[in-house]
């Protein structure tokens, strides 16, 4: 509501109306006084325009009240304040200068209230609109009529004066609207809302008007004063009268709100009907789908159970032909590894040996170079037994997780249970070649020991028996 504009209240009418009436010769008691010596002549100017405007909004509202029906163009006490608010905008006021004259107009100003009041668009739109208007001050003034006849006009000075930079490019420092006395000024308006005008702004002439105050109108007599409280009554009935009105007003705007919001929500639920509807359909798609879907999963658990129970047969079968084949391979594992603990044995004895010939003579330290590095190669054949038997392990977990797969994999284990007979063929072949190896590297040993015997005939018999010793 526009009434209530920085807290004012249709209620608060007579409220407003006591303060301006209390106010004598139009100024209020808590003005300062000032002596005429120190008085600035933009500050007395600021003064008498308030007070005229103090004047002017009191004798408006009071006479309003007691005519008792909506004003019209026609009315004085309406004119004087409008040429009261022509002055009171037109103080102060920087003069522009155009190519062809000097331009002073208070056009300027209210036609920026645009920019700053989204809602104040429209009017500016109209006044624009007029076609009678011609001069920057008849738009002006048709912007004031229109903006009381909205109730806005607090509003929009308001959003005005609030704005001061922007205001300055306008407006002197010293002009009214710039100081406190606008606001004052602006606050007195809010009080016109309690009126209600009628202005026929379209076939009227506002371009060549003369704004001129009429200090009669604010003239008080004996029979005025008499019909103060006549008066009251009438305001406080007017007031009441004009409350009950906006409150029927925002009534009627809230019943056509509600009535559009039910609508919406008609609109909305025979939407919400169909889609249940259709989501219904789908659940009843849905279940036959599962019920079907359901059957189809109890015929592939029978399948799936008899194909297993066929699988778990072939698995136990193969798993027994593992077992005796695994026990085949583990005798021969450990038969290899007892053969090459005694390959060791054999080649820690003979290290020996080739220590205490090398203590003897350079020639047998000679055979020991060869010995060993006969050694190296066996050393070499052994690691490599150690890396087929590391296969052979490999291939025994390989053939204990494919234990579950099919009769391809069975076939697959056969080929590697062969080739692991080949295998192990071939480590019986190198262990004999070994053996056979062991043989020769005795019997070469054996004629070192002859020849060195030999050589050593000449020698101590202690040397003699010690050579014979290792030699046999």
């Amino acid at each position: 509501m526009t009434s209530q504009v920085w807290g004012w209240r249709r209620e608060d009418a007579p409220q407003v109306l006591a303060r301006v009436r209390n106010t004598e010769g139009g100024r209020e008691a808590a003005m300062p006084c000032r002596t005429p010596a120190t008085k600035d002549p933009t500050a007395v100017e600021r003064a008498n325009l308030l007070n005229m405007a103090k004047l002017s909004i009191k004798g408006l509202i009071e006479s309003a009240l007691s005519f008792g029906r909506t004003l019209d163009s026609d009315y004085p006490p309406l004119q004087q304040f409008f040429v009261v608010m022509e002055h009171c905008l037109k103080h102060g006021l920087k003069v522009r200068k155009s190519f062809l004259s000097y331009n002073k107009t208070i056009w300027g100003p209210l036609e920026l209230v645009e920019k700053l009041y989204p809602e104040a668009e429209e009017i500016g739109a109209s006044v624009r609109d007029l076609p009678g208007l011609k001069t920057p001050l008849g738009r002006a003034r048709a912007w004031l009529r229109l903006a009381l006849m909205q109730k806005k006009m607090a509003d929009y000075l308001r959003c005005l004066i609030i704005q001061r930079d922007l205001l300055s490019e306008f407006y002197e420092y010293h002009a009214l609207m710039m100081e406190e006395e606008g606001a004052v000024i602006v606050g007195l308006l809010v009080g016109l809302n309690v009126i209600d005008a009628n202005l026929c702004v379209k076939g009227e002439d506002l371009d060549s008007q003369v704004g001129v105050i009429d200090f009669s109108m604010y003239l008080k007599n004996e029979d005025d004063i008499g019909n103060k409280e006549r008066n009251v009554q009438i305001a406080a009935i007017l007031d009441q009268k004009n409350y009950v009105e906006e409150l029927n007003r925002q009534l009627n705007s809230t019943v056509s709100s509600l009535h559009s919001r039910v609508d919406s929500l008609e609109k909305s639920n025979t939407k919400l009907i169909e889609e249940l509807a259709i989501a219904k359909n789908n659940i009843i798609k849905l279940q036959e789908e599962n019920h079907q879907l359901r059957s189809e999963n109890k015929l592939i658990l029978m399948k799936t159970q008899q194909h297993l129970e066929v699988t778990k047969v072939d698995v136990e079968t193969e798993l027994q032909t593992y077992k005796h084949s695994r026990q085949g391979l583990d005798e021969m594992y450990n038969e290899a590894r007892r053969q090459l603990r005694d390959e060791s044995q054999l080649r820690q004895d003979v290290e020996n040996e080739l220590a205490v010939q090398v203590s003897m003579k350079h020639e047998i330290e000679l055979a020991m170079k060869l010995l060993e590095k006969d050694i190296h190669e066996k050393q070499d054949t052994l690691i490599g037994l150690r890396q087929q038997l590391e296969e052979v392990k490999a291939i025994n977990i390989e053939m204990y997780q494919k234990l579950q797969g099919s009769e391809d994999s069975l076939k697959e284990k056969n080929e590697i249970i062969a080739r692991l007979e080949e295998k192990t063929n071939k480590i019986t072949v190198a262990m004999r070649q070994l053996e056979q190896s062991d043989n020769d590297l005795l019997t070469q040993t054996r004629t070192i020991a002859m020849s060195l015997v030999k050589c050593a005939s000449s020698d101590t018999q202690d040397q003699y028996k010690l050579v014979k010793d290792i030699s046999f």
